[in-house]
């Protein structure tokens, strides 16, 4: 067998001596495989293929051969041959159907030529094909079924994704991705109650899995939110393999020049995070401020991302670059304040956290909750969104802008505003709106809806669009209600500046719970629309009542969910009243603290300055982590679905239950018997 180093003998030496053999018969498989992968491994891209196509030509009839067109198909694809790759690959089914790995690379090769459909088929034709139970046919079955419902959820086909993942937990309900997304799905179809167990998967199986963002948009329980972000960030995130942070404590320089503040976003683009920031990144005081944007999101520019990268003092894609190298940069760049935009989002590149890259790691405006994290110093919220009595559900240190949420006082409105013809609304009824993900939407809030509805005659309701599924859906769920289902209207997803010139055809925008609206409340409020909300316990379902209180309209926001109801019904009710606070919303728009955004900047700043001086001093605040795995167990088994109708008092007595209930049977540490007490 050849087995000669790379380093002692060139790739291309490599290449002869193997071709000469593959030319005479003399290299067997295991001979071609040590070859190939040791040119793969010198990068020989092209003479690896070369190698692989020579020896197929002249050993045809070797028993072995469609593992051969297996490898040959990979390293095609790797050379960036996809249809000669593709023809590999089915050759390699041909010659052995019941060899599954290239069912697997063919789907995945079809879908990225934009063949969807063609990509599904390959796959469900192993599913198929996999009768025999073994470990092998049930991990190829899962993996088949979970490049199914990832192809399928990508291009909105909810319902069929929903189904291959469901049948993917039956087989397996321990994959927490898979749990994800089939939650997720549920979710935006508005299927309720989202959290459908069945034989196979319980309740707590799905609520080991759940995504925070899911959780969030689920469930007003901000305990389990803080447990959910440690356990993920534990087990998902993991720790990396140095164990020293990035950059150097010792070097860490005393402040007499700019402080550095790094952004890391994959949403520094048409977003909604891209578009609050803006104006944040232009504002930025130079003279003391030298401000860096890390960006990891997809490959595409636009005329947002193109202000951003004119905004900051440095731009700097690390796509491209490792966990361990964008850490490495960050840290070669002397970044001070390392920022996270992102959190538990999709594109999030938390790892690079996780090497500490900078002295101090903050949580800011992405992400709307505690990352549970051990290197996550500081969580910036306001006093509504996080009151002083509930810093105890989140691990970082809470500091304070006087509103948390920043906009872009330049954003762009289309010129052309549409009738309500146009949209498709009746032109005298009261119109109610809810422009949110319908990911957003729950049970009971659409019961509370429909109680308003029905209290308020001649009146509408306008949602974004779910599929024509969900919207169905949605409609036969209000005429269960004595609700006509022409009363709810779907808005078609359109760009930004066109969706933000329609908004003022609607009366009132009603909020979501528990996630309610966040920059979505704050382009309502631009646009003139006044928002009825009420605020919860956890951090998702307070931002709307801090943004709707900064614009001057703190009346509007409820204590309890009866005063919701109660004050929706009656602006629907009274338009001369409903008149007189959007006159004052629109009046008082450019000088309220919601779009102060100079202001925000400002204070934004001190904060940072404190953070640093915190640093310098060695008062830095470590994370709170302290008994968040007996809190995510208790999560476990809770009702989560219908906690949001209890109150405060009768929340807190429910976990102290509990874990007077854990106590019992497993012993646990004083402080854990103290409701996150020993904090104080």
């Amino acid at each position: 067998m050849l087995n000669l180093p790379i380093e002692s003998e060139s790739a291309t030496e490599l290449f002869n001596q193997s071709i000469n053999l593959a030319f005479s018969r003399q290299l067997s498989i295991a001979e071609l495989f040590n070859a190939t992968a040791r040119l793969e491994a010198a990068a020989q891209h092209s003479l690896t293929v070369d190698l692989y196509k020579t020896w197929i030509a002249y050993n045809p009839d070797d028993q072995l051969l469609y593992a051969v067109y297996f490898n040959y198909g990979v390293a095609l694809a790797g050379a960036g041959d996809r249809s000669g790759a593709i023809n590999a690959l089915r050759e390699a089914i041909r010659l052995k159907p019941d060899f599954y790995p290239p069912y697997i690379n063919l789907g995945r090769l079809l879908e990225d030529g934009g063949q969807i459909g063609r990509a599904v088929t390959q796959w469900m034709a192993l599913t198929d094909r996999l009768s025999v139970v073994n470990g092998d046919s049930v991990a190829h079955k899962i993996t088949a079924l979970q490049q199914v419902g990832r192809v399928l959820e990508s291009t909105h086909n909810d319902e069929a994704a929903e189904d291959a993942l469901k049948q993917s937990l039956d087989i397996d309900r321990r994959q927490a991705e898979v749990v994800q997304h089939w939650i997720a799905l549920r979710q935006r179809q508005c299927k309720w109650p989202v959290l459908m167990t069945s034989e196979r998967v319980g309740r707590a199986d799905l609520l080991a899995g759940i995504s925070s963002l899911s959780l969030a948009n689920l469930a007003d329980d901000p305990m389990f939110q803080l447990a959910k972000a440690h356990h993920y960030n534990k087990n998902s995130i993991g720790r990396p393999s140095r164990r020293t942070p990035i950059y150097d404590p010792a070097k860490a320089r005393k402040r007499s020049d700019r402080l550095r503040i790094g952004y890391v976003s994959s949403d520094l683009r048409e977003h909604a995070v891209g578009f609050a920031m803006t104006d944040v990144l232009e504002l930025h005081d130079r003279e003391r401020f030298e401000i860096h944007a890390y960006y990891c999101g997809i490959g595409r520019t636009d005329s947002t991302q193109a202000r951003i990268k004119k905004g900051v003092d440095h731009w700097t894609d690390i796509n491209r670059l490792s966990d361990e190298q964008a850490a490495l940069q960050i840290a070669e760049d002397g970044v001070d304040i390392l920022v996270d935009l992102n959190g538990y989002t999709k594109d999030a590149r938390t790892k690079v956290f996780a090497h500490r890259p900078a002295p101090i790691a903050v949580n800011w405006f992405g992400f709307p909750g505690t990352m549970g994290s051990p290197y996550h110093h500081y969580l910036i919220a306001d006093p509504f969104v996080v009151p002083p009595e509930s810093e105890l559900y989140y691990s970082e240190k809470v500091l304070r802008l006087p509103c948390y949420q920043p906009n872009d006082r330049k954003r762009v409105v289309a010129g052309k505003r549409p009738s309500r013809n146009e949209a498709q609304l009746p032109e005298n009824a009261f119109v109610y709106c809810s422009l949110n993900g319908m990911q957003k939407l729950t049970s009971i809030t659409f019961e509370r809806w429909m109680t308003i509805l029905a209290q308020v005659p001649n009146s509408v309701l306008w949602l974004l669009t779910g599929t024509k599924e969900t919207n169905e859906r949605l409609r036969q769920f209000a005429a269960q209600r004595g609700v006509a289902p022409e009363r709810i209207v779907f808005a078609e997803k359109l760009p930004n500046p066109e969706h933000l010139a329609r908004y003022p055809l609607a009366d009132l925008f009603l909020d979501n719970f528990p996630y309610g609206a966040h920059t979505t409340a704050a382009d309502a409020l631009w646009m003139g629309v006044p928002i009825v909300t009420f605020a919860g316990r956890s951090f998702a379902s307070r931002v709307c009542g801090s943004v709707v209180q900064a614009a001057g309209l703190g009346e509007l926001v409820c204590e309890t969910t009866d005063s919701y109801v109660a004050r929706a019904v009656e602006l629907g009710r009274d338009r001369e009243k409903l008149a007189a606070i959007r006159e004052k919303l629109i009046a008082g728009r450019d000088a309220s603290l919601l779009f102060d955004t100079p202001k925000l900047v400002r204070n934004l700043e001190t904060l940072y300055q404190q953070m640093w001086s915190e640093f310098e001093r060695g008062a830095l605040s470590a994370p709170d982590l302290r008994n968040l795995e007996i809190y995510h167990e208790i999560g476990l088994w809770l009702d989560l679905e219908t906690i949001e109708l209890l109150s405060d008092d009768a929340y807190r007595a429910l976990y102290e239950e509990k874990l007077a209930d854990w106590d019992n049977v497993f012993p646990i540490a004083p402080d854990a018997r103290l409701w996150r007490g020993s904090r104080v």
